[in-house]
């Protein structure tokens, strides 16, 4: 185990170089910049979008697709993840992670709107789409597409969800001392009866959760707010302080503070990695821009909301500690709490008492059900796309999901966490090239429906206009 823990963090550190964050903030920065920051300009437009009601036997309404992918991007990144990036990189890395958070909405929108955009019609009648589809009928590139649909597959269907489990096990130990073995058990028995449902299954049950968890956890983290409000402004002066190295004891981690606030905010919202354009072609609607909005939206409100508030609850109450990049503490403050869920726990344990570390058992178990169920649908549509929509192999992929998520509750926190990262990295770096490369088609598509409603219409798609082929008849209108 512990030469398989070595192995995955070298890959990991391979995956994750200084190249790629660049990359990330740089494409992000780049979209912001040619359509005009529409991540912060019609903000007003993505909130009104939300209740749209656009629905069809054929897909899922906007806000199940906007649920869905909230519950899929807030898991553990918001709350272990963070946790992570506080331990390796400093208070800075959190100011980092609100940057790449803020331009990574541009990403947002541009993964989604072209999801949307080139989306086709299964033989079941469900819409499904995403950058293996962009990226054949855009780019014109197949072996790129099935490169990007083979790394989709390894990373929700197989890296990534043992974090998520691992996590889950962990904090029902903590809070309840049951064996971690029987909780991943039963989490995978309970994951294997809803995943072998459709998207719409998924949908209706993130609809439902994800306002749920999201509301519940942000409301302790406002409470602990309130009761540490006079040492906000310093704790926010240290974030600023140590984000640009100027702080006496973390300036030294400025570089680990950039890349570790990147890597764990784009773990966190999944901006720019494909995985929200996926579930985003699956809903109704008018237009591709509608949905690349609403998806923009949803990166706020994983990281800019859930993020901060476990950053809240950590800093606040001083339940952090900081190493260098030789793993020499240049904090130390929990007493030897190990770094990540444990943090989040003990601090609302010290705040509210022993009984809220059970209350955040259960709304972990939320959190990572909406994730794994959102991992899961991932997977599947990528491996659709590989075997022409093949019962069997949805199937195969549905079991190996099943037992890759069992897997983290047999492997040690390190080895799962690099192995989440490598599944993120893959795909950031298939993902992240092929958006900036249609980058030109995406601003197309937000100026056709900024036009359409300067004009009092409600935006309508013609794929013809913009020299995209329509041979399953999604934009057919009758």
């Amino acid at each position: 185990m512990e030469a398989f823990s070595q192995f995955v963090s070298h890959v990991d550190s391979m995956i994750w170089s200084m190249v790629l964050v660049l990359l990330c903030l740089g494409v992000g920065l780049y979209l912001s910049i040619r359509m005009k920051f529409p991540q912060i300009r019609l903000l007003k437009e993505m909130v009104r979008l939300l209740g749209a009601k656009e629905e069809s036997e054929n897909g899922i309404t906007p806000f199940q697709a906007f649920a869905t992918t909230v519950g899929a991007r807030v898991g553990m990144g918001n709350i272990a993840g963070v946790a992570s990036a506080i331990y390796f990189g400093g208070p800075g890395s959190i100011f980092w992670m609100w940057i790449i958070t803020l331009i990574g909405a541009a990403s947002a929108y541009t993964e989604s709107a072209l999801g949307q955009a080139y989306k086709v019609k299964n033989p079941d009648g469900e819409y499904m789409g995403g950058p293996a589809y962009y990226i054949e009928k855009g780019l014109k590139c197949k072996p790129y597409a099935i490169l990007f649909a083979v790394v989709a597959f390894l990373g929700p269907g197989f890296l990534m969800p043992g974090v998520q489990i691992n996590s889950l096990v962990t904090v029902f130990e903590e809070a309840f001392s049951v064996n971690k073995i029987l909780v991943g058990a039963i989490c995978c028995v309970i994951l294997g009866i809803v995943v072998y449902g459709s998207i719409k299954r998924i949908a209706k049950i993130a609809e439902m959760l994800a306002p749920v968890m999201c509301g519940i956890y942000i409301l302790a983290a406002v409470v602990i707010l309130g009761l540490n409000i006079t040492k906000l402004p310093g704790i926010l002066g240290v974030v600023v302080s140590s984000a640009f190295g100027k702080h006496a004891v973390f300036g030294g981690i400025l570089g680990s503070a950039v890349s570790w606030g990147v890597k764990r905010g784009i773990y966190s919202n999944e901006a720019g990695m494909g995985c929200g354009a996926i579930v985003s072609a699956a809903a109704e609607c008018s237009h591709p821009a509608k949905q690349g909005l609403i998806q923009s939206f949803s990166i706020y409100v994983d990281t800019l909301f859930i993020g901060t508030a476990t950053a809240l609850i950590i800093l606040l109450t001083g339940t952090f500690d900081v190493c260098d990049s030789a793993g020499n503490l240049l904090l130390s403050q929990t007493g030897g709490i190990e770094a990540g869920i444990k943090w989040t726990q003990h601090a609302l344990m010290n705040t509210y008492g022993t009984w809220s570390g059970k209350v955040l058992a259960i709304v972990i178990v939320l959190f990572v059900f909406t994730s794994m169920t959102g991992y899961c649908y991932q997977a599947e549509a990528n491996i659709r796309y590989l075997t022409g929509n093949s019962k069997l192999a949805v199937n195969i992929c549905r079991a190996v999901f099943l037992a890759a998520s069992f897997f983290g509750a047999l492997v040690n926190a390190d080895a799962i966490w690099s192995m989440g990262d490598i599944g993120y990295g893959l795909m950031a770096w298939a993902n992240i090239i092929a958006i900036a490369l249609l980058a030109p088609k995406a601003s197309a598509i937000l100026k056709d429906y900024e036009q359409q409603k300067k004009e009092g219409k409600n935006p309508v798609f013609d794929p013809a206009k913009f020299g995209i082929e329509d041979k399953t008849g999604v934009w057919k209108r009758k």
